[in-house]
C-alpha cells in the first residue's frame, strides 16, 4: 500500500467527530481558500483548510495551555460572527506602491466550562488563511502564563519541505530539502561558524517552512504580527506529516509567554499558491500586521550604502582597535589587518560613496568595548557615545555633511541587553546631535540576561522596543542576529530590515552558502521582511586575502548583480571594497543604476531553490530592472517584456554570465550588451552554474 493511501487512511479514521451545531465554514473573496472549523464532543477545536477545491490543512487542533487553566477542551460555541473587509492600502516602502487587502473573517468564540471566554479569528485570503487567540479582560486572573500552543498543521501528503532546524538562538543556518518524512536536524551538529546554536529538538524547524504537493501547490506554514509572544517554530510529527506550534521558552522552561489580559497571539499564516511564484508575490504576512503607527514618515527613506565592514571579514582590518597594539584579537588569534574605522579609511569611504552616488556609509569597530566583546557574557561591554581615539567623529561628521553622505551608526550590544537599554536615549541623542538618522543593530552571543533565548518572548519585546525608540528619535534600524520577520515593519516602516538568517560574511570565512541559498531565502525568510543580505561582491575568491584560505563565494559575479533584484530590501549595501569596484566599473554600474523603492514587481518564473527571474518597476519612473539567477545547474530562459507599457521604447542593458563561467571554476566574466526593447519583445537568458543575468531597463523619453 502506498504511502500516501496510508496516510489518508490514517487521518480519516483519526478525523474529528463535529457535532453539526459547531460547524462553520468560511470562504475568501474569490472562494479559493475555504475554512472549516468546528469543535468535537469533547469540546477541543478543529480545523481544516481547502484551496482550490482541495485539501490543504486537514483537520487540525487548535487550544493553549497555561499554569492557570487550559484552554485545550471543554468549550462551548457562544457565537461565530462573520465580517468582510475589502481595501487597500499604501506602505511607506516596499516592492509595490498599494497592496490590496481584501479578506472574509470568521470570530469564533468561545467559553470553557469555568466560563473562560477565548475567540479564534479566521481571516480567509485568496492567498491563504490567518488565525490567532484572542482573550478579553475577564475574572480574577488577569496574568496568564501559556506553556503550551496546540496548534496543529496536518499535511495530507510527505511534500517536499525547504527547512532549517528550530534553533532557540540562531537563524543562521544552511537550508535542507526533504520530504516532510525526513526532516531531522541532526546532521546542524556539524554545521560551522555559528556561535550562539542551540537545538534541542531534533525534529524541530523554523517558520516560515515552505513546502511543495505533488500536484504543484505550494504551502508556506508562517508567523505574522509577533507582538509580546515567543516565536513560534514547529515540532514534525514524520510519521503522520503533521507539524504542532512549538513556543521557545523563558528561562522557566516550562513557560513560554506570559500575558496580562485582555490579549492575543500572533497570527498563525498559512500561504497557499498554485505555484512558487504566488508565495513570492503574496503579502498575506504584511496584511495580517497593524497599520503604520508613525504619523510622520517623510523622514523613513530606503538608502543604498558601503561601509567598512566587508575588510574585517575577509581579514584586511580589524573592528578591536587594541588588536592593532599588540597584533592579537580578543579572542586570541593573531590579526593580519589594522583598525578599519580610522578618520582617514572612513573619509576613503565617504569620497567613494559621493563620487558613485551612495547614500550612506556603515561604520563598525568605530566605539569603545570590541575588545571584550566577542565570547565574554559580560554584562556592560559597549559605550554607545565614546568613540576610538583614532575615530574623529567630529571631523567624519562635518565631512560627510560636506560629501551629502551619511554616516550609518553600528551598535553591536554582544547581546547585552540590559546594557543597550540603559543607554538607548543616549545613544540616539548621540545620533541626533552627529546627524545619523539609520544604525545597525547586533545581538552576537548569548543572551543577557542569562535564560532567555534571542527567539524568546523576552527578546522579540526587546526588538519591538527598539524599533519603537528608534521612530520616536527619527531613526531607521537594521538589525542583525533578530527574531526572524513577521511583516512588523508595515506597523512600524522605520524597521527597515533585519539579517536573521545565513548572510554573505558566512562566505568570507566558513563553507558558505551554497549556490541554492539565494534561491530559497525568499521563498522563507524573506517572506517576512527585508533581508539585509550585503550583496556585491566582487572578489569572490578569499584566497586573494589570504593564500590559507580556500572559501569562496557561491556564486558569479553576474549573480551578485542579480541579488540586488530577487533578494528584496530598501537598505542595500555594496558590500565589497572600494578597490574591486572601481577595477570594474562598467559592471558596477548596475549597482549605482538599481533602485531600492519600487512601483510594481513581477515574477516572471521561479521554483524554490532552484531558480527566480523578478521584474521590478522603479517608484517614481518607468524604469525597470530584471534579476534571474539560478543555483548549481546553468539554466536557459526566454523571458516576454509584456510588463513593459505600450507605445514606449527601452534601452536593455544586459550584465550577462560570460562564456565559460561557473561560480567555482570561473566567477568572474559578466558580458554586457545593449538592445533596444518593446512590450511584446522575448529576451533569452543564458544562467551559468551559481549564475545569474542582471538587466536595466531605462525608458527612452
Amino acid at each position: 500500500m502506498k504511502r500516501t493511501t496510508l496516510l489518508a487512511l490514517f487521518i480519516a479514521l483519526t478525523l474529528p467527530i463535529l457535532p453539526a451545531q459547531t460547524l462553520r465554514t468560511l470562504y475568501s473573496p474569490g472562494n479559493l481558500a475555504k475554512v472549516s472549523i468546528g469543535l468535537n464532543k469533547t469540546g477541543e477545536p478543529f480545523y481544516k483548510i481547502e484551496y482550490r477545491g482541495k485539501t490543504a490543512v486537514d483537520w487540525s487542533r487548535m487550544g493553549l495551555m497555561a499554569k492557570e487553566y487550559d484552554l485545550k477542551d471543554g468549550f462551548k460555541l457562544l457565537s461565530a460572527k462573520k465580517t468582510e473587509h475589502r481595501g487597500s492600502w499604501k506602505p511607506v516602502w516596499g516592492e509595490v506602491a498599494r497592496i490590496p487587502d481584501n479578506y472574509n473573517e470568521l470570530a469564533y468564540s468561545l467559553q470553557d466550562e469555568g466560563g473562560r471566554l477565548m475567540i479564534i479569528r479566521f481571516r480567509a485570503y485568496d492567498e491563504g488563511v490567518g488565525f490567532r487567540y484572542e482573550f478579553p479582560e475577564q475574572g480574577a486572573v488577569d496574568t496568564v502564563h501559556i506553556t503550551d500552543e496546540l496548534s496543529e498543521f496536518q499535511m495530507t501528503g510527505d511534500h517536499t519541505a525547504w527547512w532549517i532546524p528550530g534553533d532557540y538562538d540562531s537563524n543562521e543556518h544552511v537550508y535542507t530539502t526533504c520530504a516532510i518524512s525526513e526532516i531531522d536536524c541532526k546532521h546542524y551538529d556539524k554545521e560551522q561558524a555559528i556561535n550562539t546554536k542551540h537545538i534541542v529538538k531534533m525534529k524541530n524547524v523554523q517558520t516560515p517552512i515552505t513546502m511543495k504537493m505533488e500536484d504543484g501547490t505550494h504551502i508556506t506554514l508562517a508567523e505574522a504580527g509577533l507582538v509580546d509572544f515567543s516565536a513560534m517554530h514547529l515540532e514534525t510529527d514524520t510519521k503522520n506529516l503533521k507539524f504542532k506550534a512549538f513556543l521557545i521558552p523563558s528561562a522557566d522552561s516550562t513557560v513560554k509567554s506570559v500575558n496580562t489580559e485582555p490579549f492575543r497571539t500572533p497570527w498563525r499564516a498559512v500561504l497557499l499558491s498554485k505555484d512558487a511564484t504566488g508565495i513570492l508575490a503574496s503579502k498575506l504576512i504584511l496584511n495580517l500586521n497593524e497599520p503604520c503607527q508613525i504619523k510622520d514618515v517623510s523622514w523613513i527613506k530606503p538608502q543604498k550604502y558601503v561601509g567598512v565592514w566587508w575588510e574585517m571579514h575577509v581579514g584586511k582590518a580589524t573592528w578591536d582597535y587594541e588588536a592593532t597594539q599588540d597584533m592579537m584579537s580578543a579572542t586570541g588569534r593573531a590579526v593580519q589587518g589594522k583598525h578599519g574605522a580610522t578618520t582617514e579609511n572612513v573619509k576613503r569611504y565617504i569620497d567613494f560613496a559621493a563620487k558613485y552616488g551612495f547614500d550612506g556609509v556603515l561604520v563598525e569597530g568605530w566605539n569603545e568595548g570590541w575588545k571584550d566583546w566577542f565570547g565574554h557574557w559580560k554584562d556592560e561591554v559597549f559605550n554607545f557615545t565614546k568613540p576610538y581615539p583614532d575615530y574623529d567623529i567630529d571631523e567624519l561628521s562635518r565631512y560627510a555633511k560636506e560629501k551629502g553622505v551619511r554616516i550609518i551608526m553600528h551598535h553591536e550590544t554582544s547581546s547585552a541587553v540590559p546594557s543597550y537599554e540603559r543607554q538607548m536615549n543616549d545613544a540616539y541623542a548621540y545620533m541626533n546631535k552627529y546627524g545619523m538618522n539609520s544604525v545597525k543593530t547586533g545581538y552576537v552571543g548569548k543572551i543577557i540576561p542569562r535564560g532567555k533565548w534571542h527567539d524568546g518572548q523576552w527578546m522579540a519585546n526587546h526588538f519591538l522596543h527598539v524599533a519603537e525608540r528608534t521612530a520616536a528619535n527619527r531613526i531607521m534600524v537594521d538589525m542583525h542576529e533578530s527574531v526572524r520577520p513577521s511583516g512588523l515593519h508595515r506597523t512600524w516602516p522605520n524597521w527597515m530590515a533585519c539579517e536573521a538568517a545565513r548572510g554573505q560574511e558566512f562566505n568570507a570565512w566558513s563553507s558558505g552558502n551554497p549556490p541554492e541559498h539565494e534561491c530559497i531565502l525568499p521563498f522563507t525568510r524573506i517572506l517576512g521582511g527585508p533581508m539585509d543580505y550585503t550583496p556585491g561582491i566582487f572578489e569572490v575568491r578569499m584566497s586573494t586575502y589570504d593564500p590559507k584560505k580556500a572559501e569562496v563565494v557561491h556564486t558569479t559575479v553576474a549573480k551578485q548583480l542579480a541579488l540586488y533584484v530577487t533578494l528584496y530590501s530598501p537598505l542595500q549595501m555594496a558590500a565589497d571594497l572600494p578597490e574591486n569596484y572601481e577595477k570594474r566599473l562598467d559592471v558596477f554600474q548596475f549597482i549605482r543604476d538599481v533602485p531600492v523603492d519600487w512601483e510594481d514587481t513581477r515574477i516572471l518564473n521561479a521554483e524554490v531553490g532552484d531558480y527566480i527571474t523578478t521584474a521590478r518597476r522603479q517608484k517614481g519612473a518607468e524604469n525597470w530592472f530584471v534579476g534571474s539567477i539560478t543555483d548549481e545547474n546553468p539554466r536557459d530562459f526566454s523571458i516576454s517584456l509584456d510588463f513593459l507599457p505600450a507605445g514606449k521604447t527601452y534601452e536593455a542593458t544586459v550584465y550577462a554570465d560570460g562564456p565559460d563561467a561557473h561560480w567555482k571554476d570561473n566567477p568572474y566574466p559578466v558580458t554586457i550588451r545593449k538592445q533596444t526593447v518593446r512590450k511584446g519583445d522575448v529576451m533569452n537568458l543564458k544562467l551559468a552554474a551559481g549564475g545569474g543575468c542582471a538587466i536595466s531597463l531605462i525608458a527612452n523619453q
